[in-house]
């Protein structure tokens, strides 16, 4: 054999100890290599187990930011709550301070119920009125005079009104003023006094100022110029006029009754009149039939 060969073999051949150590070292690093292996598994498994604590830990924190929010709502609900309720006691409480220490500044009018007594103020045309025929059911007071004037009217209000106590009043006056050549004012301001000396002595009752009736001063057979005398329906509709705004303005109730017994030709209609001034059975049917709208309650 060549040199070369011989070194060759002897590189091949290993001591037995040598050998030995080498597979030590090798079992060895085998399990150090497994010891390590188990170890990053342990590390693994760990690590799941502590994302998982992590994650539960997380969701716990949730539900109890949760539930403090909640908390804090109800609490936000329940002074909510407090504060309304203390707002509206307070109102109450000034409320029931207010109406039981001073004076209400307005009060409810009280509805006064009183017996029925209708007077019929006014003058002829009135005291030849059949009230007891024309209203058989209900108790009405004939205060008309025969040839009575506003003054006459003025001057005993106790006796023709007050005693009666009335609950409605009907006012017919001032077609004798007329007669007498007193003027429109004159005779309006009377009316006017008429119905406020009833207002203030009988505020409960209800007034009703009838317009003056209308005339006929026409050549017709039935008519009476001594009786109808310086009367014209001119001056009449003027007076009703003032009438008018007497009612107004002491809010009480005016009847045009005037335009209901015109006839065509604007005069007091001849079917309604006994000559001229003074009316019939027709000419109070029909003034009947209209105060029967004011006596319906």
């Amino acid at each position: 054999m060549s040199k070369h060969k011989r070194k060759n073999r002897q590189r091949d051949v290993i001591p037995i100890e040598e050998y030995q150590k080498q597979k030590e070292l090798d079992y060895t690093k085998q399990q150090i290599f497994n010891f390590d292996t188990n170890i990053l598994e342990d590390e693994k498994e760990k690590n799941k187990k502590l994302y998982k604590r992590r994650n539960e830990i997380i969701e716990l924190k949730k539900q109890i930011l949760k539930l403090q929010r909640q908390k804090s709502n109800y609490k936000s609900v329940i002074i909510l709550l407090s504060l309304i309720s203390f707002a509206l006691f307070s109102v109450i409480g000034i409320f029931i301070y207010l109406h039981t220490k001073y004076e209400p500044k307005y009060i409810e009018k009280e509805k006064i119920v009183q017996d029925e007594n209708i007077v019929f103020l006014g003058d002829s045309i009135t005291w030849m009125y059949d009230l007891a025929k024309y209203y058989p059911n209900r108790k009405v007071i004939n205060s008309g005079v025969d040839g009575e004037f506003t003054d006459g009217v003025l001057e005993n209000m106790d006796s023709r009104v007050y005693k009666y106590n009335p609950s409605k009043v009907f006012i017919l006056i001032g077609t004798n003023d007329i007669y007498k050549g007193k003027t429109i004012d004159e005779i309006t301001e009377n009316v006017d006094k008429i119905v406020k000396n009833i207002k203030k002595n009988r505020p409960h009752c209800q007034i009703y100022l009838e317009s003056l009736y209308p005339i006929n001063a026409t050549n017709n057979e039935k008519i009476h110029m001594d009786m109808v005398k310086n009367r014209t329906n001119k001056f009449i509709k003027q007076i009703n006029k003032k009438y008018k705004i007497i009612a107004k303005e002491n809010n009480i109730t005016y009847i045009d009754m005037y335009s209901k017994l015109l006839d065509d030709n604007g005069n007091l209609n001849i079917d309604y009149t006994k000559e001229g001034l003074h009316l019939v059975d027709e000419g109070y049917d029909v003034v009947t039939k209209e105060i029967n709208k004011y006596l319906k309650d």
